[in-house]
């Protein structure tokens, strides 16, 4: 069992990998398109391309941190080349000149992306590998989330606390990422090993093949795209909804605090319920809480702000397993690929997560302004037509309803149980393995011609 300070050293980084968020996604395109003059319109299509660049990195950086020699360290490499790229794109986006054009704009967030993808995915990858243990799995990935949510509150307060504006915040939060995460990721490499080299996995079609029939994968996938897609609709209508449908802007800002603490302060309760119901059925706990919390917001009206207060508590309360959860039990999944032959190959598998993420987004964005727009919605208007008001109302409550009472369907008897896990970790370890308790879970098989799957090797007490 990992030492809880080699786990704080690995979370670390998380906090000012978070602090980049809501800047980046919330405060930025309307700093550069009100404050900066560059018009909305301009703004959206530069990280439009932006984030079309990011997609195509997320595959590549994966599929070449899993074959980085293990002498560089595998992980390690990666993080060291990407943290001062992220920094100073980072600086050079949220302190912009003040003659800071479209040139300027598109050059820095495309060249952030790529220090984020560099960063991040690794560095998901290297969490995944650091045990081989259930149950640390989902710990290592809760000090991880929690530094995360502690990141992203860091970063809420500042736009709120300060009156000047969001430029001061921007740079404030600039100054303290540069910082701040040269530092922690130092502390990172210096505290935390890596494990031993892979064994050689297979190769070309019969690689793509073993991911391709990871039923797991596919069903985990699957979920988190759906309730990504309904986390997504939420975290792009929340200033509407609080703005327009509570006539409540000054709110806001407390409300988003309020949610993001409840969420911290929840990371511990879903550590404690992934042991007693599986990391699955926990999940899927959370998200049926999160239905029921959602079910009420429809009927909210102008000056109801209190009540969406206890909706924000209770969704927020969901939000650690939200994070937690979903990455733990991504490292089971990879646990199959290996045993069937794939060698250690997490990168690619939070790679395609990365994908996901970002497809969910783009889905609940080009959804649900659309239907704003087709109800009446006008953007920068105060009084809006009532049915807009309802749209908005549904989408926000509503809409995200069946897309995660999906998610919980393909999860509920999601196969990989802790019992199955361990089997797995006894194939890779080379240990006398027991037939699993879960009959229906998959076990990948390579083609003939292919190197066998390592628990199909022979045992030093079969030779």
């Amino acid at each position: 069992m990992l030492a809880r300070t080699r786990i704080a050293a690995y979370a670390l980084p998380a906090l000012p990998l978070a602090a980049l968020t809501l800047p980046v996604f919330v405060h930025l395109p309307a700093f550069y398109g009100d404050t900066l003059g560059l018009g909305l319109g301009v703004v959206g299509s530069i990280l439009l391309a932006a984030r079309l660049v990011d997609v195509a990195s997320d595959p590549l950086v994966g599929w070449l941190s899993d074959r980085t020699p293990a002498a560089l360290g595998r992980r390690r490499v990666w993080l060291a080349a990407g943290t001062p790229l992220l920094a100073w794109a980072a600086w050079e986006l949220l302190r912009p000149p003040s003659d800071a054009g479209p040139g300027h704009l598109l050059l820095w967030s495309v060249l952030l992306y790529l220090g984020w993808t560099m960063v991040s995915l690794p560095y998901q990858a290297w969490g995944a590998e650091l045990s081989g243990d259930y149950h640390e799995r989902t710990c290592i990935a809760g000090w991880r989330e929690g530094a995360t949510v502690a990141g992203t509150l860091l970063a809420a307060g500042l736009p709120a606390l300060w009156a000047e504006g969001s430029g001061p915040a921007l740079s404030a939060i600039a100054a303290g990422v540069v910082v701040l995460l040269p530092l922690t990721v130092a502390l990172c490499l210096w505290r935390v090993t890596e494990p031993a080299a892979p064994p050689p996995g297979l190769r070309g079609r019969a690689a793509l093949r073993l991911v391709i029939d990871n039923r797991p994968f596919r069903r985990l996938l699957g979920a988190y795209l759906l309730n990504g897609f309904a986390n997504g609709l939420t975290a792009t209508l929340f200033v509407l909804f609080v703005t327009h449908r509570l006539a409540a802007t000054e709110a806001a800002g407390p409300l988003l605090l309020l949610y993001f603490l409840a969420g911290l302060a929840s990371v511990p309760i879903w550590l404690w319920a992934s042991r007693r119901l599986g990391k699955h059925r926990a999940w899927c706990v959370a998200m049926l809480l999160a239905c029921a919390a959602f079910a009420a917001v429809p009927l909210l009206g102008a000056g109801d702000v209190v009540a969406f207060a206890f909706v924000c508590v209770a969704t927020g309360l969901t939000l650690g397993a939200d994070l937690a959860l979903p990455g733990a039990i991504q490292a089971d999944v990879v646990d199959l690929d290996t045993a069937g032959g794939g060698g250690r190959r997490a990168g690619l598998f939070f790679a395609l997560w990365g994908m996901a993420t970002k497809l969910a987004l783009a889905l609940a964005v080009g959804i649900a302004f659309p239907v704003l727009g087709w109800a009446g919605f006008a953007a920068g208007g105060d009084a809006q037509p009532a049915a807009a008001l309802t749209a908005l109302g549904l989408l926000y409550g509503l809409a995200p309803l069946p897309l995660k009472l999906a998610a919980i369907a393909v999860m509920w008897r999601f196969p990989l149980t802790e019992a199955v896990q361990r089997d797995l970790r006894r194939r890779i370890d080379q240990e006398p393995r027991t037939e699993p308790d879960d009959a229906d879970i998959p076990t990948p098989r390579p083609p003939a011609s292919a190197p066998a799957p390592l628990h199909r090797r022979m045992q030093p007490h079969e030779a």
